[in-house]
C-alpha cells in the first residue's frame, strides 16, 4: 500500500537532487528539460509584472482625451503579448507533463518502481509542479492581469464597431483572445492546465488502469509528507525554498489526485494521507503556506463530498 512506505525507499527517492537520466530516460528528460528551462524566465516576468492600471484609469477618467487613449493602449499592448507568452507556455507544460505521465506510468513497472528507476523524471515532474504552483500564487495576488486583458478586449471590441483595425490584433487575433480569456479567468490557470491534461491523458490511455496514473501520484505525495514531518529528512534541508519545494508539489499531487481518482483525494479509501499532509502544512509559518492551503480548498473536485470526513473538512476551514 503506497501509504506506508520504507524508510529506505523514501530516502532513495530523496536523493533526486544529482539524479542524471538514464539512456532510456534521455528523450523525455530533453524534451522537458527545454521547457523547464524556459520557466524561470516565466516566473521572473511574472513577479515583476506591474500592469497599467495607472494608464487605464486616467484613459477611463478622460474618455476624449485621445494621448490618453493612446497612452493606454501603448502601455497594454506589451503586456499582452507578455500574457500571451504565458498562455502559449502552459500548452508546452502541458505536452512536457504528458510525456512524462507516459514514462512514469508505462507498463511492466509499478509506479513504485517508476519513481525509482527514474529519477531524474521524477524530479522534473516535481519541477513542473513546482513551477505550476510558484504561477498560480503569483497570479492570484495580481489583479492587474485580468485588469489590462479586461481593458485591453474592450479596446479592441468598440474600435472593431468603429471599423479600426489596430495593430496588436494581429497578435493577438479574436480566437487567441478568447482562448486566453478562459485561461486567465481560473484563479489558478495553470494548474487547471495540468489537471485537465492528467484527466484526458487517463481518459484516452484506456488500456493504463487509472491506479497506475494515480498511484503515481499518491506515492509522491507521501514521499513529500515524510520528507517533512521526519527529523532526519528535514535536517538535510538547507534552506527553507527546499521546504517550499516539497510543499507546493505535495500539494500539486494533491490536486492532480483529485481531479483524476474517481472517488478523490478526501475519501477514506484514499491512498493519500489527506490528514498528515494538511497537518504538515499548518505546522509552517502561515504566509508560506497560505496560497497551498488555498488551493486545497478551492481547486480540489471532491473535498465538499459526503464521503469527506468532518475532521478533514474541519482541518481546512
Amino acid at each position: 500500500m503506497v501509504g506506508k512506505l520504507d524508510h529506505s525507499f523514501t530516502g532513495q527517492i530523496l536523493n533526486i537532487d544529482d539524479a542524471q537520466p538514464t539512456e532510456a530516460e534521455t528523450a523525455v528528460w530533453n524534451q522537458v528539460s527545454a521547457v523547464l528551462e524556459e520557466a524561470h524566465g516565466i516566473l521572473a516576468e511574472l513577479q515583476s509584472y506591474n500592469g497599467a492600471g495607472q494608464e487605464i484609469r486616467e484613459a477611463i477618467q478622460n474618455p476624449g482625451d485621445l494621448a490618453l487613449q493612446e497612452k493606454a493602449w501603448n502601455a497594454v499592448c506589451p503586456l499582452v503579448a507578455k500574457l500571451k507568452r504565458f498562455y502559449e507556455f502552459s500548452l508546452r507544460l502541458e505536452n512536457a507533463l504528458r510525456s512524462l505521465l507516459e514514462a512514469l506510468t508505462s507498463p511492466p513497472y509499478a509506479p513504485m518502481q517508476h519513481l525509482e528507476r527514474e529519477q531524474a523524471l521524477a524530479k522534473q515532474f516535481a519541477e513542473i509542479l513546482h513551477f505550476t504552483l510558484s504561477f498560480d500564487e503569483l497570479k492570484m495576488t495580481n489583479p492587474a492581469i485580468q485588469n489590462d486583458f479586461s481593458y485591453y478586449r474592450r479596446t479592441i471590441s468598440r474600435n472593431r464597431l468603429n471599423n479600426q483595425q489596430l495593430e496588436a490584433e494581429n497578435e493577438v487575433n479574436n480566437e487567441m483572445a478568447n482562448r486566453m480569456s478562459l485561461f486567465y479567468a481560473e484563479a489558478t490557470p495553470m494548474l487547471k492546465t495540468l489537471s485537465n491534461a492528467t484527466t484526458k491523458f487517463v481518459s484516452e490511455n484506456k488500456t493504463l488502469p487509472i491506479e497506475d496514473t494515480t498511484d503515481c501520484l499518491s506515492t509522491m505525495a507521501c514521499v513529500c509528507r515524510v520528507m517533512l514531518e521526519t527529523p532526519e529528512y528535514r535536517c538535510r534541508f538547507t534552506n527553507t525554498d527546499t521546504m517550499l519545494f516539497c510543499m507546493r508539489v505535495m500539494v500539486g499531487v494533491i490536486i492532480l489526485y483529485d481531479h483524476v481518482h474517481p472517488v478523490g483525494a478526501f475519501a477514506k479509501t484514499s491512498k493519500i494521507d489527506m490528514k498528515g499532509c494538511i497537518k504538515v502544512l499548518k505546522e509552517q509559518p502561515s504566509n508560506s503556506v497560505e496560497g497551498l492551503l488555498n488551493a486545497l480548498r478551492y481547486t480540489t473536485r471532491h473535498l465538499n463530498d459526503d464521503s469527506t470526513s468532518k475532521q478533514i473538512r474541519a482541518l481546512l476551514q
